[in-house]
């Protein structure tokens, strides 16, 4: 668990010391999740597969999370030590701990056996005001992926934003049919997931705004929005034009390693609890991150690291030159349909 450990608690540390001190802490915390990661993700190494839980790191990081978070947002809202352009460094910098880190974290743990582990996992998503990804990706994504019954799962030529703008609704309402049909006959209304959800936004923007007042909910808003586009990007890269079949009775085929793109970049997988290992995760939703594998013949592979690939998704007619070409060697045009 080294290595894990080393690449997901760093940037916390360093983003600890930038909220507290600013100074020269903001830049180094900022460069630890970008230009650290993109230069060790280029060293050739390889993470081994372990038959562990994991378990005690993401209950740390779950406690790093809850630390942090509100300590970001009183530096954001309330710090009066702080430059304005420390506070810009700190918000990039937290906002990719948040996106990349904490939302890895959480969905590991929302898929944990135990009830307490789910229950910190879904926490962690209602504190960044997306609760309700944790009943669209356990009801709906894990079993309608690669199919159009997934507003997560990304069409070929679909843009980055046109594709958010589509998945932010659809997978919101998917959740919430979904856990509607699960809960028929139930009357009690409060012990709907969603209600849950709701509160827990409500909390943290009540929490925000005893931390730092009304610019504390404005710096709660802006660092709820940029997770949630990383956690998008991520769903968008990582699903991009990948379609299961469908047979003649309506069924898709099972999910193979063939329906998600993977990263073999190391030291980024790493940071993020290899959530890059998409391929196994979807075949065995309840493998824990170590022992998740990477088989490059069986699976598609990125042409570089996770974070490098939403970056490009940024700008589509770039993403579309590198990757429409990818999806075809993998799946003909016509089964796009």
């Amino acid at each position: 668990m080294f290595w894990y450990s080393i690449a997901s608690l760093t940037p916390a540390i360093f983003l600890f010391l930038a909220c507290l001190r600013g100074g020269p802490w903001p830049l180094i915390a900022l460069l630890s999740i970008t230009v650290v990661v993109f230069c060790l993700d280029r060293l050739s190494r390889r993470l081994p597969v372990r038959n562990s839980s994991g378990r005690v790191l993401s209950l740390t990081l779950g406690a790093v999370h809850f630390t942090l978070l509100p300590l970001g947002v009183w530096a954001l809202g309330a710090s009066d030590a702080l430059k304005v352009t420390d506070k810009l460094l700190i918000y990039i910098g937290l906002g990719l701990f948040l996106g990349q880190i904490s939302n890895s974290n959480a969905h590991e743990l929302i898929h944990a056996a135990s009830k307490w582990p789910r229950r910190i996992g879904t926490a962690i998503y209602c504190s960044l005001l997306h609760g309700h990804h944790v009943s669209a990706h356990l009801r709906v994504h894990h079993i309608y992926v690669a199919t159009e019954r997934d507003p997560n799962s990304a069409r070929l030529g679909e843009g980055f934003y046109t594709y958010a703008l589509r998945a932010l609704k659809g997978e919101f309402m998917a959740g919430l049919r979904a856990d509607t049909r699960q809960r028929r006959g139930k009357r009690h209304l409060l012990s709907h997931p969603y209600v849950t959800y709701v509160a827990g936004a409500l909390i943290t923007l009540a929490a925000s705004f005893a931390v730092a007042g009304a610019r504390g909910v404005v710096a709660m808003l802006a660092l709820a929005v940029y997770a949630q586009m990383q956690l998008l990007l991520s769903d968008y890269v990582q699903h991009y034009g990948l379609r299961r079949k469908i047979s003649e009775n309506g069924k898709p085929e099972p999910v193979g390693p063939q329906h998600s793109w993977n990263a073999p970049a190391w030291y980024s997988s790493a940071m993020m609890l290899n959530a890059p290992r998409h391929s196994d995760h979807h075949m065995r939703p309840s493998r824990a991150f170590p022992a998740l594998k990477l088989t490059p013949g069986t699976m598609p592979m990125l042409p570089r690291s996770l974070p490098v690939m939403a970056v490009l998704a940024l700008v589509p007619p770039l993403w579309h030159r590198v990757m429409d070409r990818r999806v075809a060697r993998w799946q003909p045009v016509r089964d796009q349909d």
